[in-house]
């Protein structure tokens, strides 16, 4: 499973959430979508920050929109216990 976060540099719940992966010390890839563009428009992203959990395939299981710690708990818990 990987953990993938769709963001912008001057957003500050995208800052927010980092700061809560970092602090529980979970690896994901922070996607800037103002430079990747076509990566918000393939997940249907209309705003961020959205974080989504993917599978081994690369399918979309779960997601998170905004600074939702307990969302966030949920993606952690599912991809540490898959």
């Amino acid at each position: 499973m990987k953990l993938i976060k769709l963001e912008q540099p001057s957003c500050h719940p995208c800052q927010l959430v980092s700061n809560y992966l970092k602090e529980k010390e979970i690896e994901f890839e922070a996607i800037d979508v103002t430079q990747r563009p076509e990566i918000a428009a393939e997940y249907g992203v209309m705003g961020v920050p959205v974080t989504i959990l993917l599978d081994e395939r690369g399918t979309e299981a779960k997601r998170s929109i905004g600074f939702k710690p307990d969302e966030l708990d949920e993606l952690i818990f599912k991809m540490e216990n898959y």
